[in-house]
C-alpha cells in the first residue's frame, strides 16, 4: 500500500521536457539583452549607417531579436512548455496584431488618398 502511494505520487511529477530555470540561462539572457541594446545605441549615437531610414530598419531588426531572447530566456517559451499551448497562444497573438496593424495602415493610406482635398483652389470652386 505504501509503495503504491509513493509510486502514484511520483507519477504526478513527471518531466514534461520543458525549459528548466537556471542562473546560467538568466545570465545568458541578460548579457544578450545588454548587447542587443548597446549595439543599436552605438549605431544611433555614432551615426554609423549612412541614412536614418537604414538605421531605423537595423534597430527594428535588433528589437525583433531581443524580443525572441526575452521570450526564450526570461519567459521560458518554447514548443514543449505546457504542451505547446503557450507557443500557440503567442502565434495567435502575433497573427492578430499583424492583421490589426496591416488593416489600420491600409485604412489610413486609403483615407488619405481618397479624402484629402485637391491642391488646386480653382478645382475646389468647381467641386459639387
Amino acid at each position: 500500500m505504501a509503495a503504491d502511494h509513493a509510486h502514484a505520487h511520483h507519477d504526478d511529477h513527471h518531466d514534461d521536457g520543458g525549459f528548466h530555470v537556471s542562473f546560467k540561462g538568466y545570465a545568458t539572457g541578460f548579457i544578450l539583452s545588454v548587447i542587443l541594446t548597446a549595439i543599436p545605441f552605438w549605431l544611433v549615437m555614432a551615426k554609423v549607417l549612412p541614412s536614418p531610414k537604414m538605421t531605423g530598419f537595423v534597430i527594428l531588426g535588433f528589437a525583433a531579436v531581443q524580443m525572441v531572447v526575452h521570450m526564450v530566456y526570461f519567459l521560458h517559451m518554447n514548443a514543449k512548455v505546457e504542451g505547446g499551448w503557450s507557443m500557440l497562444a503567442l502565434l495567435f497573438t502575433v497573427a492578430l496584431v499583424v492583421i490589426m496593424l496591416a488593416g489600420s495602415v491600409w485604412v489610413m493610406v486609403h483615407m488619405n488618398a481618397n479624402m484629402m482635398p485637391t491642391p488646386d483652389p480653382a478645382a475646389m470652386r468647381n467641386m459639387p
